[in-house]
């Protein structure tokens, strides 16, 4: 039965014995045994290990065992229990393979055994390890449970169709004088026998292969101090990347700290020169612009051409003002960066810089955001009037472009002079100013000044607004 959503998911199995022996764990598997998959796998291992396990199985048990009683003899055995322990080793890995092929049930490798360098290493490593020993014991025990389970398991089967094979060949007359009951009781009991006999070897071959699959998890698999010390292990591992994982963040808290103290105090040096040069500039001039008005007001009537002049000279402190006004404005946010872009605003400054200036824009800035675009404008601004003041460059080149392959997406802005360089940002300085105003935006800030060979400053921020 399907759905608009696809077939039906099927139930997985949870545990070994949902997988290798349902019978002995589900009412529904239990009266479905004779003919559910897991008992015709069961009856494959056991089959296929019976003879492995008599063959394989016993000739490595018995070579262990001689190997072993003969290393007192003037240690004559004593390399070959270790050959024989090296077998154990491959006998483990060729019975984990059946098995997850048989069964499908998949039983970890235990740890190699360390290589060892000297000869005599070498000869004492498969000795010592746990697991080919392990393994052997492995061999001696699986043999019987094998030969066991199989041999009663078919035994039930074999006797469920005697059982019914003396019905179906009219027999059961004979079988009634046999038993001395009757003969519909006969068949009866013949047919009801064969069905718990069936049922029964079901059940005792998954058992089986449950069991033998149970030996070969604890002794062909990793070893509980093996599992102990992975469990460390990863367990170490964890409390190493959480602790990385805290160290990064603290140094993340102090960067940004760092960042945030640089911002407030860039911010607050901004404001200063912005109430400086209103104060000094563009105060001054309104005031004289209201001094000489008063002039013209009085002298309009008594001497007019005074208060025309008084006028005309007003009228140029008002075009002044306005200059200083606009000046102050651009530095706060120019106009043209919200009109026409970082390209277009760029331009601007290297037309009003008495440095000649190169600007190359490399594909398209749209996709960064305001926040990040002003950054790069400042920059550019600060890095010119540096170049202007004191670099005594005769070129600057300014390159904006978007970093390539980089999530988040960055923004980055190059100025490079040919000036005397030796530039450092000082506390106060304009450059330690543009140091905290990308710092606040998550940004880098690089400068590269040696003495007499020009200065290129490099500033990536986030594009994110």
């Amino acid at each position: 039965m399907t759905s608009d959503d696809g077939p039906a998911p099927v139930p997985q199995p949870r545990t070994l014995e949902d997988h290798v022996a349902p019978a002995l764990v589900s009412g529904d598997a239990f009266f479905r045994a004779p003919y559910h998959p897991a008992t015709w796998r069961a009856y494959a291992a056991l089959g296929v290990g019976w003879i492995w396990h008599l063959t394989a199985g016993l000739t490595l048990w018995i070579l262990v065992l001689v190997s072993a009683g003969v290393v007192p003899a003037l240690g004559v055995g004593l390399p070959l229990l270790a050959v024989c322990l090296v077998a154990a080793r491959w006998f483990g890995a060729a019975e984990r393979a059946r098995i997850a092929i048989q069964t499908g049930v998949t039983i970890p490798a235990p740890y190699p055994v360390p290589v060892a360098r000297s000869l005599w290493s070498r000869l004492w490593a498969p000795i010592r390890d746990s697991r080919a020993w392990a393994a052997t014991l492995y061999a001696f025990l699986a043999m019987f449970v094998s030969i066991a389970f199989f041999t009663i398991a078919t035994a039930l089967a074999a006797a469920a169709i005697a059982a019914v094979a003396f019905v179906a060949v009219g027999r059961s007359s004979a079988l009634a004088e046999w038993s001395g009951l009757s003969w519909p009781a006969t068949v009866v009991g013949a047919l009801a026998g064969a069905v718990v006999l069936v049922w029964a070897a079901s059940a005792l071959a998954q058992y089986g292969s449950y069991l033998m699959v149970r030996l070969a998890t604890i002794l062909l698999g990793p070893s509980a101090a093996d599992v102990a010390h992975a469990r460390a292990a990863a367990a170490e591992q964890e409390t190493r990347v959480a602790e990385a994982a805290a160290h990064t963040a603290r140094e993340r808290a102090v960067v940004l700290t760092e960042s945030r103290t640089a911002a407030v105090s860039a911010a607050d040096t901004e404001r200063r020169r912005i109430e400086r040069d209103l104060h000094d500039g563009a105060q001054q001039r309104l005031v004289a612009l209201g001094v000489e008005l008063g002039v013209a007001r009085r002298l309009a009537d008594k001497d007019p051409e005074h208060a025309v002049a008084a006028l005309e000279l007003a009228h140029r402190e008002i075009k002044e003002t306005l200059a200083e006004l606009r000046d102050l404005v651009r530095g706060i946010h120019p106009a043209v960066l919200s009109d026409r872009g970082l390209d277009a605003a760029l331009s601007a400054l290297a037309g009003r810089s008495p440095v000649p200036v190169r600007v190359e824009v490399v594909g398209d800035l749209a996709p960064a955001g305001s926040a990040a675009q002003a950054a790069a404008y400042f920059v550019v601004a600060e890095a010119l009037t540096n170049v202007a003041k004191h670099a005594g460059a005769d070129s600057v080149w300014v390159r904006a472009s978007l970093v390539p392959d980089d999530h988040p997406l960055r923004l980055r802005v190059a100025v490079c002079d040919d000036g005397r360089g030796g530039a450092e940002p000082s506390p106060g300085s304009g450059l330690e100013g543009l140091r905290g105003r990308v710092a606040a935006l998550d940004g880098t800030f690089e400068l590269d000044s040696p003495p007499g060979k020009g200065t290129r400053l490099t500033v990536e921020v986030p594009c994110a607004s």
